[in-house]
């Protein structure tokens, strides 16, 4: 078998390069993102990448492996503005940014490893394709749950799902660097 929590923290790894990286660049400005602003970021990126693998073209450069590093980014901080509640036109410190991502990243792994074990590694055997289908699903699901006003009769919330899209994209990334 192979080492799934390893290959799981190599992506996480490249991701959060870049997430700090552009922390550097930007600061937090993406404090003023409401949820639904978030999952409309991943929606798109996920978009982006299913048509590229429709019509095997493209025409910007980003590939889709970064396109996934995004979604793995934006699942993050879509679960940060859940937690912090107001979106804010204010900088969050870079230190506080940092813990809040680790934080995130270490409630994902929990969780996947809980469902690896139940499910044996079945993402393994999966496709690109399902990984980017389920990653749509669950920004469509995140976008009713607010329409309902998170008034659900037996749904995960919204946070169950940006992991879910987390480790959809985590997944990908292991079978498809």
């Amino acid at each position: 078998m192979q080492d799934t929590k390893q290959d799981y923290f190599i992506v996480i790894h490249e991701a959060k390069d870049i997430f700090l990286k552009k922390l550097k660049d930007y600061g937090t400005a993406w404090r003023v993102l409401r949820p639904i602003s978030v999952a409309d970021q991943i929606y798109i990126k996920a978009i982006r990448i299913r048509t590229i693998q429709q019509t095997q073209n493209q025409k910007i450069v980003d590939s889709v492996a970064q396109e996934f590093l995004g979604i793995i980014n934006y699942a993050i901080i879509g679960l940060i503005q859940w937690e912090l509640k107001e979106p804010k036109v204010e900088d969050l410190a870079a230190t506080e940014a940092e813990r809040l991502y680790n934080k995130y990243v270490d409630v994902c792994f929990d969780l996947m490893e809980k469902k690896n074990h139940d499910y044996g590694e079945a993402w393994r055997s999966m496709c690109s394709e399902s990984f980017t289908d389920l990653i749509i699903v669950k920004t469509l699901r995140i976008k009713q749950i607010i329409s309902l006003e998170h008034n659900t009769l037996v749904s995960e919330g919204i946070d169950a799902n940006f992991i879910d899209i987390l480790n959809y994209a985590v997944f990908n990334q292991i079978l498809n660097p």
